[in-house]
Protein backbone atom coordinates (compact mmCIF):
# COMPACT_ATOMS: atom_id res chain seq x y z
CA UNK A 1 0.00 0.00 0.00
CA UNK A 2 1.33 3.44 -0.90
CA UNK A 3 1.37 6.08 1.84
CA UNK A 4 1.50 9.80 1.04
CA UNK A 5 1.31 13.07 2.95
CA UNK A 6 1.69 16.74 2.11
CA UNK A 7 5.27 17.86 2.61
CA UNK A 8 4.40 20.07 5.57
CA UNK A 9 3.60 17.01 7.70
CA UNK A 10 7.11 15.64 7.18
CA UNK A 11 8.36 18.84 8.86
CA UNK A 12 6.00 18.67 11.81
CA UNK A 13 7.27 18.46 15.38
CA UNK A 14 5.21 19.22 18.47
CA UNK A 15 6.31 22.53 20.02
CA UNK A 16 5.25 21.41 23.54
CA UNK A 17 5.63 24.33 25.95
CA UNK A 18 6.45 26.73 23.10
CA UNK A 19 3.05 26.19 21.48
CA UNK A 20 0.46 28.93 21.85
CA UNK A 21 -2.27 26.33 22.40
CA UNK A 22 -2.68 22.79 23.67
CA UNK A 23 -4.16 19.94 21.65
CA UNK A 24 -6.91 19.07 24.11
CA UNK A 25 -7.95 22.56 25.27
CA UNK A 26 -11.65 23.07 24.71
CA UNK A 27 -12.16 19.61 23.17
CA UNK A 28 -13.62 16.38 24.50
CA UNK A 29 -11.06 13.54 24.63
CA UNK A 30 -12.83 10.18 24.20
CA UNK A 31 -11.28 6.91 25.40
CA UNK A 32 -12.11 3.58 23.79
CA UNK A 33 -12.76 0.50 25.89
CA UNK A 34 -9.52 -1.10 24.69
CA UNK A 35 -7.35 1.94 25.54
CA UNK A 36 -9.09 2.37 28.88
CA UNK A 37 -8.10 -1.17 29.84
CA UNK A 38 -4.49 -0.63 28.71
CA UNK A 39 -4.30 2.53 30.80
CA UNK A 40 -5.84 0.88 33.87
CA UNK A 41 -3.43 -2.05 33.61
CA UNK A 42 -0.43 0.29 33.23
CA UNK A 43 -1.21 2.34 36.36
CA UNK A 44 -2.56 -0.52 38.52
CA UNK A 45 -1.02 -0.54 41.99
CA UNK A 46 0.90 2.67 41.37
CA UNK A 47 0.59 6.32 42.39
CA UNK A 48 -1.51 7.25 39.33
CA UNK A 49 -4.18 4.58 39.75
CA UNK A 50 -6.41 6.81 41.86
CA UNK A 51 -6.07 9.74 39.44
CA UNK A 52 -7.01 7.58 36.46
CA UNK A 53 -10.01 6.23 38.33
CA UNK A 54 -11.08 9.75 39.32
CA UNK A 55 -10.52 11.55 36.03
CA UNK A 56 -11.22 8.99 33.30
CA UNK A 57 -14.98 8.97 33.49
CA UNK A 58 -17.41 6.47 31.98
CA UNK A 59 -19.46 7.93 29.17
CA UNK A 60 -23.09 7.26 30.08
CA UNK A 61 -24.12 7.71 26.46
CA UNK A 62 -21.60 5.30 24.96
CA UNK A 63 -23.86 2.24 24.90
CA UNK A 64 -22.25 -0.42 22.76
CA UNK A 65 -20.02 2.11 20.99
CA UNK A 66 -16.24 2.04 20.98
CA UNK A 67 -15.84 5.25 23.00
CA UNK A 68 -16.48 4.09 26.55
CA UNK A 69 -15.11 7.01 28.55
CA UNK A 70 -13.75 10.53 28.40
CA UNK A 71 -11.05 12.45 30.25
CA UNK A 72 -12.17 15.11 32.70
CA UNK A 73 -10.89 18.65 32.22
CA UNK A 74 -9.58 21.21 34.65
CA UNK A 75 -11.38 24.49 35.18
CA UNK A 76 -9.13 26.14 32.59
CA UNK A 77 -10.27 23.63 29.96
CA UNK A 78 -7.01 21.69 29.81
CA UNK A 79 -6.60 17.96 30.32
CA UNK A 80 -6.23 16.82 33.91
CA UNK A 81 -3.06 14.91 33.02
CA UNK A 82 -1.27 17.83 31.31
CA UNK A 83 1.88 18.92 33.12
CA UNK A 84 3.42 22.38 33.40
CA UNK A 85 5.38 21.88 30.16
CA UNK A 86 2.18 21.13 28.21
CA UNK A 87 3.18 17.46 28.02
CA UNK A 88 1.06 14.44 28.89
CA UNK A 89 2.23 13.07 32.24
CA UNK A 90 0.76 9.64 31.47
CA UNK A 91 2.61 9.44 28.16
CA UNK A 92 5.90 10.28 29.81
CA UNK A 93 5.54 7.63 32.52
CA UNK A 94 3.83 4.78 30.69
CA UNK A 95 4.50 5.29 26.98
CA UNK A 96 2.52 5.94 23.86
CA UNK A 97 0.36 2.82 24.23
CA UNK A 98 -1.69 4.31 27.09
CA UNK A 99 -2.78 7.32 25.06
CA UNK A 100 -6.35 7.51 23.77
CA UNK A 101 -6.47 7.21 20.00
CA UNK A 102 -7.33 10.88 19.57
CA UNK A 103 -4.23 11.93 21.52
CA UNK A 104 -1.91 9.49 19.76
CA UNK A 105 -2.96 10.61 16.28
CA UNK A 106 -3.57 14.35 16.61
CA UNK A 107 -2.91 16.44 14.57
CA UNK A 108 -2.59 13.76 11.88
CA UNK A 109 -5.67 12.55 10.00
CA UNK A 110 -5.16 9.25 8.11
CA UNK A 111 -7.61 8.14 5.41
CA UNK A 112 -7.49 4.92 3.45
CA UNK A 113 -8.57 5.27 -0.16
CA UNK A 114 -8.56 1.98 -2.07
CA UNK A 115 -4.94 0.82 -2.12
CA UNK A 116 -3.38 3.94 -0.66
CA UNK A 117 -3.18 5.70 2.68
CA UNK A 118 -3.30 9.49 2.74
CA UNK A 119 -2.23 11.41 5.84
CA UNK A 120 -3.12 15.07 6.29
CA UNK A 121 -3.04 17.53 9.19
CA UNK A 122 -5.70 19.16 11.32
CA UNK A 123 -5.82 22.95 11.48
CA UNK A 124 -6.72 22.62 15.15
CA UNK A 125 -2.94 22.58 15.70
CA UNK A 126 -1.16 25.96 15.31
CA UNK A 127 2.06 24.36 14.08
CA UNK A 128 0.21 22.47 11.34
CA UNK A 129 -1.39 25.75 10.27
CA UNK A 130 1.98 27.49 10.25
CA UNK A 131 3.67 24.78 8.20
CA UNK A 132 0.77 24.44 5.76
CA UNK A 133 0.02 28.11 5.11
CA UNK A 134 3.48 29.62 5.00
CA UNK A 135 5.65 27.35 2.82
CA UNK A 136 5.09 27.45 -0.93
CA UNK A 137 5.80 23.70 -1.28
CA UNK A 138 3.77 22.71 1.78
CA UNK A 139 1.12 20.73 -0.09
CA UNK A 140 3.38 18.79 -2.39
CA UNK A 141 2.40 15.13 -1.97
CA UNK A 142 5.37 12.96 -0.98
CA UNK A 143 5.75 9.27 -0.04
CA UNK A 144 6.04 8.65 3.71
CA UNK A 145 6.15 5.77 6.17
CA UNK A 146 2.82 4.55 7.50
CA UNK A 147 4.05 5.33 11.03
CA UNK A 148 3.60 9.02 10.25
CA UNK A 149 -0.12 8.42 10.74
CA UNK A 150 0.41 7.56 14.41
CA UNK A 151 -1.92 4.57 14.44
CA UNK A 152 -2.45 3.79 10.74
CA UNK A 153 -4.63 0.81 11.58
CA UNK A 154 -7.27 3.29 12.73
CA UNK A 155 -7.36 5.15 9.42
CA UNK A 156 -10.82 5.84 8.16
CA UNK A 157 -11.57 3.71 5.12
CA UNK A 158 -13.34 5.29 2.17
CA UNK A 159 -14.69 3.71 -0.93
CA UNK A 160 -17.63 1.64 -1.97
CA UNK A 161 -19.39 0.34 -5.01
CA UNK A 162 -22.00 3.10 -5.13
CA UNK A 163 -21.54 5.77 -7.81
CA UNK A 164 -21.15 8.59 -5.25
CA UNK A 165 -18.04 6.90 -3.84
CA UNK A 166 -16.79 5.32 -7.04
CA UNK A 167 -16.36 8.64 -8.86
CA UNK A 168 -15.16 10.65 -5.86
CA UNK A 169 -11.47 10.58 -6.78
CA UNK A 170 -12.16 11.96 -10.26
CA UNK A 171 -14.30 14.78 -8.89
CA UNK A 172 -11.80 15.65 -6.18
CA UNK A 173 -8.93 15.67 -8.69
CA UNK A 174 -10.71 18.25 -10.85
CA UNK A 175 -11.63 20.35 -7.80
CA UNK A 176 -8.01 20.43 -6.65
CA UNK A 177 -6.90 21.41 -10.14
CA UNK A 178 -9.38 24.31 -10.14
CA UNK A 179 -8.08 25.52 -6.78
CA UNK A 180 -4.54 25.62 -8.17
CA UNK A 181 -5.51 28.00 -11.02
CA UNK A 182 -3.73 31.00 -9.54
CA UNK A 183 -4.40 33.26 -12.49
CA UNK A 184 -7.93 33.62 -11.14
CA UNK A 185 -8.91 35.24 -7.83
CA UNK A 186 -9.69 32.84 -5.00
CA UNK A 187 -13.36 33.87 -5.01
CA UNK A 188 -13.58 32.98 -8.71
CA UNK A 189 -12.16 29.53 -8.03
CA UNK A 190 -14.78 28.88 -5.38
CA UNK A 191 -17.44 30.09 -7.81
CA UNK A 192 -16.10 27.60 -10.36
CA UNK A 193 -16.47 24.82 -7.80
CA UNK A 194 -19.99 26.03 -7.06
CA UNK A 195 -20.84 25.88 -10.75
CA UNK A 196 -19.32 22.40 -10.96
CA UNK A 197 -21.53 21.36 -8.05
CA UNK A 198 -24.59 22.90 -9.73
CA UNK A 199 -24.01 21.05 -12.98
CA UNK A 200 -23.39 17.74 -11.24
CA UNK A 201 -26.13 18.18 -8.69
CA UNK A 202 -29.01 16.79 -10.75
CA UNK A 203 -27.44 13.34 -11.14
CA UNK A 204 -24.35 13.02 -8.91
CA UNK A 205 -25.11 13.03 -5.17
CA UNK A 206 -25.21 10.64 -2.24
CA UNK A 207 -27.65 7.84 -3.02
CA UNK A 208 -27.84 8.61 -6.73
CA UNK A 209 -29.28 5.94 -8.99
CA UNK A 210 -28.61 7.84 -12.21
CA UNK A 211 -25.52 5.75 -12.98
CA UNK A 212 -27.63 2.62 -13.34
CA UNK A 213 -28.73 4.11 -16.68
CA UNK A 214 -26.63 4.66 -19.77
CA UNK A 215 -25.17 8.10 -20.26
CA UNK A 216 -24.45 9.16 -16.67
CA UNK A 217 -20.79 8.19 -16.77
CA UNK A 218 -20.29 10.05 -20.04
CA UNK A 219 -22.12 13.11 -18.70
CA UNK A 220 -19.92 13.13 -15.58
CA UNK A 221 -16.75 12.85 -17.67
CA UNK A 222 -17.86 15.65 -20.02
CA UNK A 223 -18.80 17.94 -17.14
CA UNK A 224 -15.48 17.38 -15.40
CA UNK A 225 -13.63 17.99 -18.66
CA UNK A 226 -15.23 21.44 -18.96
CA UNK A 227 -13.57 22.42 -15.70
CA UNK A 228 -10.11 21.57 -16.98
CA UNK A 229 -10.53 24.05 -19.84
CA UNK A 230 -9.01 27.47 -19.17
CA UNK A 231 -11.41 29.27 -21.58
CA UNK A 232 -14.36 27.74 -19.73
CA UNK A 233 -12.93 28.82 -16.39
CA UNK A 234 -12.25 32.30 -17.76
CA UNK A 235 -15.91 32.59 -18.74
CA UNK A 236 -16.98 31.75 -15.19
CA UNK A 237 -14.49 34.24 -13.76
CA UNK A 238 -15.90 36.98 -16.00
CA UNK A 239 -19.42 36.01 -15.03
CA UNK A 240 -18.63 36.45 -11.33
CA UNK A 241 -16.74 39.70 -11.97
CA UNK A 242 -19.82 41.19 -13.65
CA UNK A 243 -21.97 40.73 -10.53
CA UNK A 244 -22.15 43.56 -7.98
CA UNK A 245 -23.76 43.02 -4.58
CA UNK A 246 -23.92 45.12 -1.40
CA UNK A 247 -21.39 44.05 1.22
CA UNK A 248 -23.39 44.62 4.38
CA UNK A 249 -25.11 41.19 4.29
CA UNK A 250 -21.73 39.45 3.96
CA UNK A 251 -20.34 41.34 6.98
CA UNK A 252 -23.47 40.53 8.99
CA UNK A 253 -23.18 36.81 8.24
CA UNK A 254 -19.52 36.64 9.25
CA UNK A 255 -20.14 38.60 12.43
CA UNK A 256 -23.03 36.31 13.35
CA UNK A 257 -20.80 33.24 13.19
CA UNK A 258 -18.23 34.74 15.55
CA UNK A 259 -20.71 36.21 18.00
CA UNK A 260 -22.68 32.97 18.21
CA UNK A 261 -19.65 31.17 19.66
CA UNK A 262 -18.74 33.69 22.34
CA UNK A 263 -21.24 32.21 24.75
CA UNK A 264 -20.34 28.56 24.20
CA UNK A 265 -16.63 28.27 23.36
CA UNK A 266 -14.70 27.62 26.55
CA UNK A 267 -11.30 28.94 25.49
CA UNK A 268 -9.94 32.16 26.97
CA UNK A 269 -7.61 32.49 24.00
CA UNK A 270 -10.56 32.25 21.58
CA UNK A 271 -12.50 34.88 23.54
CA UNK A 272 -9.56 37.32 23.50
CA UNK A 273 -9.11 36.87 19.77
CA UNK A 274 -12.82 37.08 18.93
CA UNK A 275 -13.37 40.22 21.00
CA UNK A 276 -10.29 41.80 19.42
CA UNK A 277 -11.71 41.19 15.94
CA UNK A 278 -15.13 42.56 16.87
CA UNK A 279 -13.64 45.67 18.49
CA UNK A 280 -11.46 46.22 15.42
CA UNK A 281 -14.66 46.53 13.39
CA UNK A 282 -16.18 49.07 15.74
CA UNK A 283 -17.69 46.87 18.44
CA UNK A 284 -21.32 46.03 19.13
CA UNK A 285 -22.73 49.29 17.76
CA UNK A 286 -21.14 49.13 14.29
CA UNK A 287 -23.63 48.52 11.49
CA UNK A 288 -22.99 45.79 8.86
CA UNK A 289 -22.39 48.49 6.23
CA UNK A 290 -19.78 50.18 8.45
CA UNK A 291 -18.08 46.83 9.07
CA UNK A 292 -18.12 46.11 5.34
CA UNK A 293 -16.52 49.46 4.56
CA UNK A 294 -13.66 48.74 6.98
CA UNK A 295 -13.19 45.24 5.60
CA UNK A 296 -13.18 46.43 1.98
CA UNK A 297 -10.62 49.13 2.76
CA UNK A 298 -8.32 46.72 4.57
CA UNK A 299 -8.73 44.04 1.91
CA UNK A 300 -7.62 46.51 -0.76
CA UNK A 301 -4.60 47.57 1.30
CA UNK A 302 -3.59 43.99 1.98
CA UNK A 303 -3.87 43.21 -1.71
CA UNK A 304 -1.50 46.03 -2.59
CA UNK A 305 0.95 45.14 0.20
CA UNK A 306 1.00 41.34 0.31
CA UNK A 307 -1.69 40.07 -2.04
CA UNK A 308 0.15 36.90 -3.21
CA UNK A 309 0.85 35.97 0.41
CA UNK A 310 -2.84 36.21 1.36
CA UNK A 311 -3.79 34.22 -1.75
CA UNK A 312 -1.42 31.47 -0.66
CA UNK A 313 -3.07 31.24 2.77
CA UNK A 314 -6.50 30.64 1.28
CA UNK A 315 -5.35 28.36 -1.51
CA UNK A 316 -3.45 26.15 0.91
CA UNK A 317 -6.33 26.16 3.35
CA UNK A 318 -8.83 25.07 0.70
CA UNK A 319 -6.59 22.41 -0.81
CA UNK A 320 -5.82 20.95 2.61
CA UNK A 321 -9.56 20.90 3.37
CA UNK A 322 -10.28 18.89 0.21
CA UNK A 323 -7.47 16.49 1.07
CA UNK A 324 -8.49 16.04 4.71
CA UNK A 325 -12.30 16.12 4.60
CA UNK A 326 -13.96 13.75 2.09
CA UNK A 327 -16.68 15.58 0.19
CA UNK A 328 -18.61 12.30 0.16
CA UNK A 329 -19.43 12.94 3.83
CA UNK A 330 -21.78 15.66 2.60
CA UNK A 331 -25.15 14.88 1.02
CA UNK A 332 -24.12 16.71 -2.14
CA UNK A 333 -21.14 18.47 -3.66
CA UNK A 334 -23.02 21.77 -3.39
CA UNK A 335 -23.42 21.32 0.36
CA UNK A 336 -19.67 20.75 0.68
CA UNK A 337 -18.66 23.72 -1.50
CA UNK A 338 -21.18 26.06 0.13
CA UNK A 339 -19.88 25.29 3.63
CA UNK A 340 -16.27 25.66 2.49
CA UNK A 341 -17.16 29.08 1.07
CA UNK A 342 -18.81 30.12 4.33
CA UNK A 343 -15.74 29.02 6.30
CA UNK A 344 -13.43 30.90 3.93
CA UNK A 345 -15.59 34.03 4.25
CA UNK A 346 -15.40 33.96 8.03
CA UNK A 347 -11.63 33.49 7.82
CA UNK A 348 -11.27 36.42 5.45
CA UNK A 349 -13.43 38.59 7.71
CA UNK A 350 -11.50 37.68 10.86
CA UNK A 351 -8.16 38.21 9.12
CA UNK A 352 -9.15 41.72 8.04
CA UNK A 353 -10.43 42.33 11.55
CA UNK A 354 -7.38 41.03 13.38
CA UNK A 355 -5.90 43.97 15.35
CA UNK A 356 -2.43 43.26 13.94
CA UNK A 357 -3.76 43.41 10.38
CA UNK A 358 -5.76 46.54 11.11
CA UNK A 359 -2.57 48.20 12.40
CA UNK A 360 -0.59 47.08 9.34
CA UNK A 361 -3.21 48.60 7.06
CA UNK A 362 -2.72 51.92 8.87
CA UNK A 363 1.07 51.85 8.73
CA UNK A 364 3.15 49.17 7.02
CA UNK A 365 6.29 48.05 8.86
CA UNK A 366 9.49 46.34 7.75
CA UNK A 367 8.31 43.08 9.32
CA UNK A 368 4.83 43.29 7.76
CA UNK A 369 4.88 39.80 6.27
CA UNK A 370 5.98 38.15 9.51
CA UNK A 371 3.27 39.98 11.44
CA UNK A 372 0.64 39.12 8.84
CA UNK A 373 1.74 35.46 8.92
CA UNK A 374 1.35 35.35 12.70
CA UNK A 375 -2.13 36.89 12.50
CA UNK A 376 -3.17 34.44 9.78
CA UNK A 377 -2.00 31.43 11.79
CA UNK A 378 -4.02 32.62 14.77
CA UNK A 379 -7.15 33.24 12.70
CA UNK A 380 -7.05 29.97 10.79
CA UNK A 381 -6.25 27.84 13.84
CA UNK A 382 -8.78 29.33 16.22
CA UNK A 383 -11.45 29.24 13.53
CA UNK A 384 -10.73 25.56 12.81
CA UNK A 385 -10.85 24.64 16.48
CA UNK A 386 -13.80 26.70 17.69
CA UNK A 387 -15.90 27.79 14.69
CA UNK A 388 -15.76 25.45 11.73
CA UNK A 389 -17.33 22.38 13.33
CA UNK A 390 -19.73 24.30 15.53
CA UNK A 391 -23.45 23.52 15.31
CA UNK A 392 -24.06 27.25 14.94
CA UNK A 393 -22.07 27.41 11.68
CA UNK A 394 -23.69 24.30 10.25
CA UNK A 395 -27.18 25.57 11.07
CA UNK A 396 -26.40 28.92 9.49
CA UNK A 397 -25.01 27.25 6.37
CA UNK A 398 -28.15 25.15 6.04
CA UNK A 399 -30.36 28.20 6.29
CA UNK A 400 -28.28 30.35 3.94
CA UNK A 401 -28.06 27.66 1.28
CA UNK A 402 -31.71 26.71 1.42
CA UNK A 403 -30.72 23.09 1.88
CA UNK A 404 -27.77 23.26 -0.58
CA UNK A 405 -29.73 22.06 -3.58
CA UNK A 406 -28.80 22.83 -7.18
CA UNK A 407 -30.31 26.33 -6.79
CA UNK A 408 -27.92 27.29 -3.98
CA UNK A 409 -25.29 28.88 -6.24
CA UNK A 410 -27.00 32.33 -6.42
CA UNK A 411 -27.13 32.29 -2.60
CA UNK A 412 -23.40 31.55 -2.54
CA UNK A 413 -22.71 34.82 -4.35
CA UNK A 414 -23.32 36.74 -1.12
CA UNK A 415 -20.49 34.77 0.52
CA UNK A 416 -18.12 35.22 -2.40
CA UNK A 417 -18.63 38.97 -2.26
CA UNK A 418 -16.16 39.54 0.55
CA UNK A 419 -13.44 37.15 -0.53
Amino acid sequence: MSVTAPRYLTRFQCLTESCEDTCCAGLVVPVSQARWRILQDAVAGGPDAARVQAFVLPDPGSGAGAEAAYIAKREDGHCTFLDERKLCSLHQKYGEAVLPDACAMFPRVPTRRAERLEVTGSFGCPEVVRLCLLAEDALEQVPVEASLAGRPELARELGGEDAWSRHADSVRSVALRVLEQREFPFASRLFMLGELARRLGSFYFRGTEAFAEEGADALLAATLSDFTSVPSLMGLHQQLASISLPGGPWAAICGTVLKSRLGSAGSARFHTWARGVLESYGGAHASPDEVWALHAERRAKLESMLGPRVEQYFRHYAVNHWLRVPFTDAPSLMDYVFKLTLRASVLRWTLSGHPTVAALCEARTDDAQARLDAAAVECFQLSAKHLEQSPELHSLAQGLSGGAGVDALPRMLVLLNGL
